[in-house]
């Protein structure tokens, strides 16, 4: 089977990589270069070009090429959509859009979430963009036949990255050098909402599972874990991790964006609501889907990835300054 990977060396993609390659799928990846931190899986292809500045170069570079499964990683806007109409119509049997699961209803009608919920975000730009793609992405199944598969992942990590609710996404050893410091700690409202949190390597079962398999176009899936907790407990497990007791501080996600306009998206159009997903349809699908990493340990394998080099461990000290005002302004409403 003939894959390509626009992009292909983020967190989530990355993992799906270095499984394809390990399934013996014959993997391009299409991009600029291979980062720092996920390099190019040893037997993928590599095409070297510009989706995103020069589709020209690309559509020059794809000119004579033919793929089974096309999976557009870097998509994230409508004109991002356009513009792989236009190259890939007629030159693959699939093409797989990697929407988000912040695209669905905020705040939800119901805790559980399927692919039937409503796509209504009005917090999240991002969101709606991602809904806008899905749209003109089925317009095209529908009227035109173009092999569309959409998925919605939500809050998935690798080694790289630690997902803490409202943490630094550039620089996610924040929180932890916080908590090996002694810090406070500020998780949103009072600890008790429900989240999900995958790691990469399980997603990636789920979606190779998809490719190639034609009773998947024109269907939406959402790929996560079943282990649900609360936040309280996934910030108290990544302590456990890094070997401290944390120093949580409880703040209202009304007050946290008062001083941070990313919150805005990030929590209140998101992370605050109790949310759990129903994993039944990717199940259906791909049988063998199952999670086989739970969060304590995949948070244990984030953290010895940056205690393994002290250069990964960067900290975000505009976060850490805002953090500091937050939990002065909180504590300063006590008599």
């Amino acid at each position: 089977m003939k894959v390509l990977f626009i992009g292909g060396t983020g967190i989530i993609s990355s993992a799906c990589a270095e499984l394809a390659v390990q399934r013996g799928l014959d993997l391009t990846l299409l991009n600029r270069a291979a980062s720092t931190k996920h390099s190019l899986p040893a037997g993928a292809h590599q095409i070297v070009g510009d989706v995103l500045a020069d589709e020209r170069q690309v559509a020059n570079l794809l000119a004579d090429k033919h793929f089974d499964v096309v999976v557009d990683w870097i998509a994230f806007t409508p004109a991002d959509i356009e513009r792989d109409l236009r190259l890939f119509s007629g030159k693959t049997g699939q093409f797989v859009f990697i929407s988000s699961a912040s695209a669905y209803q905020k705040p939800p009608a119901h805790y559980l979430i399927t692919e039937e919920t409503p796509l209504e975000n009005p917090f999240s730009e991002y969101a709606r963009n991602k809904i806008a793609c899905e749209q003109l992405l089925m317009d095209a199944y529908r009227q035109k036949g173009f092999p569309i598969t959409i998925i919605r992942p939500s809050l998935t990590y690798g080694p790289s990255q630690i997902p803490l609710a409202g943490a630094s996404w550039q620089h996610p050893y924040t929180v932890i050098d916080r908590m090996r410091r002694g810090q406070k700690i500020i998780v949103p409202g009072d600890g008790t909402s429900l989240w999900v949190l995958t790691w990469n390597g399980d997603f990636a079962k789920g979606l190779l599972g998809l490719f190639g398999n034609p009773a998947a176009v024109g269907e939406a899936f959402q790929i996560t874990s079943d282990e649900v907790q609360s936040w309280d407990k996934i910030y108290r497990a990544a302590a456990q991790a890094a070997g401290v007791e944390p120093d949580i501080v409880h703040i209202s996600s009304d007050l946290i964006a008062a001083y941070d306009d990313h919150a805005l998206a990030s929590l209140i159009g998101d992370k605050i609501h109790s949310v759990v997903f129903d994993n039944s349809k990717i199940k259906r699908f791909v049988p063998d889907y199952h999670c086989e990493v739970p969060w304590a340990e995949g948070v244990r394998r984030s953290i010895a990835w940056f205690d393994a080099d002290p250069a990964r461990r960067s900290i975000d000290i505009d976060m850490n300054r805002r953090w500091d005002k937050i939990i002065a302004a909180y504590l300063g409403a006590f008599p």
